[in-house]
């Protein structure tokens, strides 16, 4: 059972997670591989805004994704893509990253091996991981300015698209504790963390919605 409490939470940590950067011309794209096709949908969007002339789709499979994104996350992402529009000279694939930190350093290094000049990213994920991934880029690729995006969409949409809340409110727990941890481990920037964000974090976490905790 979710309470009213519960749901509240949740929307304190999606508000948060979100860095609501307004969507700007940058020097590539670059769509982090997930469960979440949304993601391909997005990137392609701002593409079609004249956001950035080339995207780098980048993420191999994961235990969520092997099933449904049996040739990579990345390559699915590509298939969207072109389904959408976008012409294929203007999309690369990196295939291997399995991690978000993997997703930025190797997409750097694809770029380079490309002669791509990059002075700025705009980096689309899911809602919940826009501020994880803006600092998990700050940290590794110091040198461009970085511009986060996602689906516009509201919590109660996004379960609706994923079909079970109780999963969304278990991933944005996880998002949150990454966050924090993450920068004692040299993998992002600090962010700072209001301290009601904080305890709504806290009083999920008590609840029980555990499932995407990492150990401390």
């Amino acid at each position: 059972m979710i309470s009213a409490q519960n749901w509240a939470d949740a929307h304190t940590l999606w508000d948060f997670q979100q860095m609501g950067h307004a969507p700007r011309p940058c020097s590539v794209g670059i769509g982090l591989g997930s469960h979440d096709l949304g993601v391909a949908d997005a990137t392609a969007d701002l593409y079609r805004r004249g956001m950035f002339p080339l995207i780098v789709f980048t993420g191999a499979t994961s235990r969520t994704t092997e099933g449904r994104m049996p040739k990579g996350e990345a390559e699915h992402y590509r298939e969207r893509a072109l389904e959408l529009g976008v012409p294929d000279s203007a999309i690369l694939v990196e295939p291997a990253a399995r991690n978000t930190g993997e997703n930025i350093r190797f997409s750097r290094t694809l770029l380079e091996e490309q002669g791509v000049d990059v002075s700025s990213i705009l980096l689309v994920s899911k809602p919940y991981e826009e501020r994880r991934a803006y600092a998990t880029a700050r940290k590794l690729w110091p040198a461009v300015d970085v511009v986060s995006a996602s689906t516009d969409m509201k919590l109660e949409e996004y379960v609706d698209s994923i079909g079970d809340a109780r999963l969304v409110l278990d991933m944005l727990v996880g998002a949150q504790q990454r966050l924090v941890l993450y920068p004692k481990r040299g993998f992002t920037v600090a962010q700072d963390v209001p301290e009601f964000v904080i305890a709504a974090y806290e009083r999920l976490r008590d609840g029980g919605f555990t499932t995407r905790l990492m150990p401390e």
